[in-house]
């Protein structure tokens, strides 16, 4: 049953309903992802797990979500000008895709240290690539210059209600396509994908348990839970490109609030959940994506008395735009 959420948009900036009306506002562009089982991972794990698969969402990940929900809900006068952002790839692709699908103009700040696979993808959708530094700072200048020049709107990664919202609409539909879930890991960076899924999920079920899972060379979201503010790192060291951002004013009090506990992990941890998704769930899967699944197969997680009631947990592939180029190149 659902709780009384009247005051959550007042404090959070985001509630249930707007995470409702992002799902019906969207529901015609997304693909209502699968989610996938499987026996022996069930037997690997001890526990019965359920894979959403937002690695075969448009764009190859969950963000076309939270980027159709903002670009849509903008007004004719400011979609006019088109949109700005800086992202290290799933974001700036995303973006691309939902501006190419309304007819306007995407502005994308790519860092140079960016993927290969994810910089083809936002060419693929049409969006208008401006380079920057591999630094935040860089990134955040650099849309700032291209903002004023365009007077497009920007839109922030993660830290915006929009792209949270959207992002939200995941637990509406895991909740619905497996209803005994009662624990969800989700990676972490920025917080969007967390803050949505957290939000909308408790909502419907307060005693949901809800973790972030994310790597030890960018482990700034598990120092602020331990702070109790946020805590941003000079400089991150992970395999997973897409989780080296810093939390938000809009997401942390969310992460805070919402999130029981974040899962720290080793990026050798998460090549291996890659390589059982691959092996097991014949999905690919990024980095960022595998790692709920190392989460789950870590010692940290199993050994952990005050987690041995996680029966059924959703586990969220959040994206599979990986660089296979090694791979294919070994093959001729």
């Amino acid at each position: 049953m659902e709780v009384n959420t009247e005051r959550y948009g007042e404090i959070y900036g985001v509630d249930i309903s707007a995470i409702r009306e992002a799902q019906a506002r969207i529901s015609p562009f997304i693909h209502t992802t699968p989610v996938l089982t499987s026996e022996t991972l069930n037997c690997i794990a001890g526990r019965k797990l359920y894979f959403k698969c937002e690695c075969f969402q448009k764009g190859g990940a969950f963000k076309f979500r939270g980027a159709s929900n903002a670009i849509l809900s903008l007004d004719n006068d400011q979609a006019a000008k088109g949109v700005v952002t800086h992202s290290s790839g799933n974001h700036a692709a995303a973006l691309s895709l939902a501006a190419k699908l309304r007819g306007i103009p995407a502005y994308i700040v790519i860092p140079k240290n960016a993927p290969s696979c994810k910089v083809e993808n936002v060419n693929r959708y049409g969006g208008q690539i401006i380079w920057s530094e591999a630094t935040m700072q860089s990134r955040e200048e650099t849309a700032s210059r291209v903002l004023q020049e365009t007077g497009a709107v920007l839109l922030h990664p993660y830290n915006d209600k929009w792209i949270i919202c959207g992002q939200g609409t995941i637990s509406l539909e895991l909740l619905k396509q497996a209803p005994l879930v009662d624990t969800i890991i989700v990676p972490i960076s920025g917080g969007g994908l967390i803050s949505g899924v957290a939000l909308a999920a408790k909502s419907i079920n307060p005693n949901i348990r809800i973790f972030a899972a994310e790597p030890r060379g960018a482990n700034d979201a598990a120092q602020s839970k331990a702070a109790g503010r946020i805590i941003t790192l000079s400089e991150t060291n992970t395999i997973a490109d897409g989780l080296r951002a810093s939390l938000g004013d809009l997401t942390w009090p969310i992460v805070r609030d919402f999130v029981d506990d974040v899962i720290v992990v080793e990026d050798k941890e998460i090549i291996k959940a890659m390589r059982l998704c691959y092996e097991i769930l014949k999905v690919a899967v990024e980095p960022s994506g595998a790692i709920g699944l190392a989460a789950v197969l870590s010692d940290s997680f199993r050994g952990n008395p005050a987690w041995k009631d996680c029966h059924h947990i959703g586990i969220v592939l959040s994206g599979g735009n990986l660089d296979l180029g090694a791979l294919w190149d070994s093959l001729c």
